[in-house]
């Protein structure tokens, strides 16, 4: 098998330098470029088609905001997975990201197994979000008015059954946890996220977090199953 090609954005070289000796150690893992902005990252996310882009949030020229948006727009990169790593934790911050086309979103304090862990999440074609950034995703949405109900139009393409299981996929719930809680098997509910996930367009898990939340699907006016 071969090695997860990862690509470096980040505009401080110790920090890049930081995350080079933490892969590297891996040997499923190998570090292809580093670029210093966001602008540079998205040239040589074409250059050399990684499988990961380690994204950090803020860099001169074209933030990492826009440099994922634009990764996630062109075509030929649909390969090319972003995990945005930084050392805030703002909501805009969260929501920003995935909606751009991030795979995952994790803080820069993560420990050195768990993120060669998140790189190998996402090469595998899943997201990822960290528990904190889950726990605050879930605070804003339990903050939102009552009045806020769900979308019935864009969910119209969707099983009653696909919404339930979107429900606890915006909740951070993994397929075997997914389930536990509606009697089914991890296979069974991974394949109705993957069913919902081709309904509405989503390249991922994470843009099916995105759908949940502005569709209103996993609002407080939806009951828990």
């Amino acid at each position: 098998m071969s090695a997860i090609r990862v690509l470096l954005a980040d505009d401080q070289s110790l920090v890049r330098a930081g995350f080079r000796a933490l892969l590297e150690t891996a040997e499923d893992i190998e570090v292809v470029g580093e670029a210093p902005d966001g602008a540079k990252a998205v040239g040589l996310a074409a250059d050399l088609r990684p499988d990961v882009v380690l994204m950090d949030v803020r860099m001169p020229e074209i933030d990492g905001i826009e440099a994922t948006r634009r990764i996630a727009a062109d075509p030929a990169l649909s390969a090319v997975r972003v995990l945005v790593l930084t050392t805030f934790e703002h909501d805009e911050y969260v929501f920003a990201a995935l909606r751009a086309g991030a795979s995952g979103f994790l803080l820069k304090d993560i420990e050195p197994d768990d993120l060669r862990a998140a790189v190998r999440v996402v090469a595998a074609g899943e997201s990822l979000l960290s528990p904190r950034i889950t726990s605050r995703l879930i605070a804003e949405l339990v903050a939102r008015p009552a009045s806020q109900g769900p979308d019935n139009g864009r969910l119209a393409v969707l099983t009653g059954r696909e919404r339930e299981v979107v429900v606890l996929v915006a909740r951070g719930m993994s397929n075997t946890e997914i389930g536990r809680a509606l009697f089914m098997s991890p296979a069974t509910a991974k394949t109705h996220a993957s069913r919902a996930m081709v309904k509405v367009g989503a390249r991922d898990r994470a843009q099916l977090v995105v759908f949940a939340y502005e569709t209103g699907l996993a609002g407080p006016s939806i009951a828990t199953p």
